[in-house]
């Protein structure tokens, strides 16, 4: 094959410039039927006692566990190339109980 052919199967990715940005988040609440699993990417700030959704991604349970497998697989890839990422002990970390979410429409 020469290097104007495509492979079969191959699709291209749009990137627009303001996703490409991407948008920061220091939590994410994760919820499920039994057909998808909802991610929402929260941004909390210190001092503000509500935290804003950034972004909400739905997934099929069978992505959902793709999604998962990709994270493990790149995880122990970054731990490999720069140690062992470190989680602060339970005692001090903030760890929200879903019942610590008010949510609006």
């Amino acid at each position: 094959m020469d290097n104007n052919q495509k492979p079969e199967n191959q699709f291209q990715i749009e990137l627009k410039p303001d996703v490409a940005e991407g948008t920061y988040a220091n939590l994410a609440v994760i919820s499920h039927s039994s057909s998808e699993f909802v991610l929402d990417f929260i941004r909390v700030l210190p001092g503000v006692p509500k935290g804003q959704v950034k972004s909400r991604v739905i997934l099929t349970p069978e992505h959902a566990k793709r999604l998962m497998l990709a994270l493990q697989d790149n995880v122990s890839k970054y731990e490999n190339a720069f140690g062992t990422i470190q989680l602060p002990e339970k005692k001090g970390m903030f760890v929200p109980r879903m019942s610590d979410f008010k949510g609006e429409a």
